[in-house]
């Protein structure tokens, strides 16, 4: 099975300080992640506010990373049926758009479950949680991690992990 054909546009500006397309391409730096689960980083930072002036490809990072400290990261994350489970938190604030086929977000070890599909969005706010694609087809999500303080419950720091 093919990674999705994600097109990956960044603009920037020439030596006269006029606004240019830096890159136009179809997205060819899929890795995978857990077994069914593949991710290709479209852009990241490494601070808040972040450097427009840097020329690097920031999308082509090295690394596995599900935060940077004080950064962002914006991926396109293929999640096939059967994905292997990890249950994780993050340090992050995580806007995520599914932009083709369904998946389950499991809240907690058989915690609560939310059946998202082609056009939902949601907002995932350093919960411990578990992606279950249950589905025939791959789900292709749109991911953007904004660096956070840890969760606070009950006066207890929730700490993150997986």
């Amino acid at each position: 099975m093919e990674t999705p054909k994600i097109r990956r546009v960044v603009t920037g500006h020439d030596d006269a300080g006029r606004a240019v397309v830096k890159i136009d391409e179809i997205c060819s730096h899929f890795q995978q992640g857990r077994p069914g689960g593949h991710v290709c980083n479209i852009w990241t930072t490494d601070a808040t506010p972040a450097d427009n002036a840097a020329e690097a490809d920031s999308g082509l990072r090295e690394g596995k990373f599900t935060m940077i400290e004080d950064g962002s990261v914006f991926r396109i994350l293929d999640f096939r049926p059967g994905i292997q489970a990890r249950i994780h938190r993050t340090d992050t604030v995580d806007y995520i758009i599914v932009m083709s086929g369904e998946i389950d977000m499991e809240l907690e070890p058989g915690g609560q479950e939310v059946h998202l599909k082609a056009g939902d969005v949601m907002v995932q706010r350093g919960t411990v949680h578990n992606w279950i694609n249950r589905g025939t087809e791959s789900c292709v999500m749109a991911v953007i991690l904004i660096h956070a303080k840890s969760a606070v419950a009950g006066g207890k720091t929730l700490t993150p992990f997986g």
